[in-house]
């Protein structure tokens, strides 16, 4: 499945990056504080390059030892590569994934030998344990620990202060073993900075990272935590996409990268952690304390209120001798998690597919926050079709309850084209018959829209041919080009383009 390197670290794509022309060193100093948002969305919106900013400015007008790397998904191409594929492999990959959901046993020899390579992938999951490890190299633990050391943005004015944007945030379930990566959650959290040894955790109640620290405090114990700043690409893909539950991003990680994934014993809490990472900050989640979080700049593109989520204590930072940080802002699209979230709904698609057959394209807008305003083509057959549809998007995936309107159209539609979509709703809706509103529905708590907080209405938008007992009417016919007319104009249009017929 995967056709480029393995990337086994983060310095390892950034290589690759390099050598494919997609790197680009700052040796202009650029403050931390808002200077280094401005310059990566500046250059995130003309699809340029991973930026290294050398010289980090910091809030106190030092300078930091330890360089910025942002955009480093700031294309689709740059994301599939972190997958491990090049962009024409996605489909693959997510027929990979629906399979992981739902797999089909074999029927026989050839059968199970043809799924080698899922096998071979499944092995490669299997961490090796390290006694010693590069991110490891230097230790700091208590009383000396320092958050303030590290280049740590501020993105936008208003936000609160310092905020780690791209943690992989580890964590397990209390009675199981610390070499059961089974049990681990990985997830990408916001953590806000509150001073030299104390963060807050922004973790959502539906999250794995939150559920384990229910489960710590139901047995009376604080939650051990590792934040990872700087983990391969395999490993901060795996913790945003929308595995199955009872898939390890840890061991998705390792399949993706072909690779066994190397984990090393953390030094002051019970976890097992990325041995090639740039930096890791290991800690402990409070049972009661908690702390406003924010506001902060949020991929909506509003700032979202002040809320209290649980404090961190730090008890050690580990990293290498020469260390990456690692950064991305969030904002109103395009930022990185829109782009990220458009490779993820095409890895998706086959999974949709599976519960919901006759979808045949799926598209949600980035511009509509990658997920609050969905349009799918189906293969439509009988009446009530379209409504069907909306109603198993809406309950099939956590992600969907979120999404505020479907518009459903046919296949001869491209779910992509503005110009088509337009079209389709000005011809084939009728507002009086084609639209469903549904109220007092889960919503994300952000959208400011919605009349209360977490819940909100629906609508449902069915711009398809009607047919049957949908109409009354005779239906109009599309108009449309013979194969034969089309291919003649489009040879003589490109000769009269040419300027070869007068």
């Amino acid at each position: 499945m995967r056709s480029l390197p393995s990337f086994p670290n983060l310095r390892s794509f950034l290589d690759w990056c390099g050598d494919t022309q997609q790197l680009v060193k700052v040796s202009d100093p650029v403050s931390v504080q808002h200077q280094m948002t401005a310059v990566h969305r500046a250059v995130l919106e003309a699809d340029g390059p991973v930026l290294c900013f050398e010289n980090p400015i910091l809030k106190d007008g030092g300078r930091s030892e330890v360089p910025v790397v942002v955009n480093l998904f700031g294309t689709q191409e740059r994301v599939a590569a972190g997958l491990g594929i090049t962009p024409d492999k996605l489909a693959d990959l997510g027929a990979f994934l629906a399979a992981l959901r739902s797999p089909s046993p074999p029927t026989g020899l050839r059968d199970a030998l043809s799924r080698w390579p899922m096998l071979k992938t499944a092995l490669a999951t299997r961490p090796k344990f390290l006694k010693s490890a590069p991110v490891q190299h230097i230790v700091t633990e208590g009383d000396s620990v320092n958050l303030r050391e590290l280049p740590i943005q501020t993105h936008w004015p208003q936000d609160a202060g310092p905020l780690i944007t791209w943690p992989v945030v580890i964590t397990r379930h209390p009675g199981t073993d610390i070499s059961d990566i089974s049990a681990y959650n990985a997830g990408i959290y916001r953590v806000q900075v509150l001073d030299h040894n104390r963060m807050i955790m922004r973790w959502l109640p539906h999250r794995g990272g939150a559920a384990h620290h229910k489960s710590w405090g139901q047995v009376g114990e604080k939650t051990p935590v590792a934040i990872v700043l700087g983990a391969d690409p395999a490993t901060l893909l795996s913790s945003a996409l929308p595995l199955p539950e009872n898939v390890s991003e840890i061991s998705f990680a390792g399949a993706l990268n072909g690779m066994r994934p190397r984990l090393v014993a953390a030094k002051t809490v019970p976890l097992m952690v990325p041995a090639e990472a740039e930096i890791i900050i290991e800690g402990w989640v409070s049972r009661s304390e908690t702390a406003p979080e924010g506001p902060f700049g949020d991929h909506t593109g509003y700032y979202n209120p002040a809320e209290p989520f649980p404090v961190v204590q730090v008890s050690a930072i580990t990293h290498r001798r020469d260390p990456l940080y690692l950064s991305t802002y969030t904002g109103r699209p395009p930022d990185e998690p829109a782009i990220i979230g458009e490779v993820f709904n095409k890895l998706a698609l086959p999974t949709i597919q599976a519960s919901i057959p006759e979808i045949h394209d799926l598209w949600l807008p980035p511009a509509a926050c990658s997920y609050r305003i969905a349009v799918v083509s189906i293969h439509k057959g009988y009446p009530g079709q379209a409504r069907r549809v909306m109603m198993a998007l809406w309950g099939m995936l956590p992600q969907f309850s979120y999404t505020k309107m479907i518009i459903v159209v046919d296949v001869d539609i491209d779910p992509r084209s503005h110009q088509d979509i337009s079209w389709a709703l000005a011809t084939r809706m009728d507002p009086s018959r084609d639209v469903v509103i549904l109220e007092n529905t889960p919503m994300d708590y952000l959208d400011f829209a919605s009349p209360k907080a977490g819940l909100a209405g629906k609508m449902g938008i069915d711009a398809t041919t009607k047919i049957d007992s949908e109409t009354t009417r005779e239906w109009g016919h599309v108009m449309s080009t013979s194969p034969r007319d089309s291919a003649f104009a489009s040879a003589l249009a490109e000769r009269i383009l040419r300027g070869e017929q007068t």
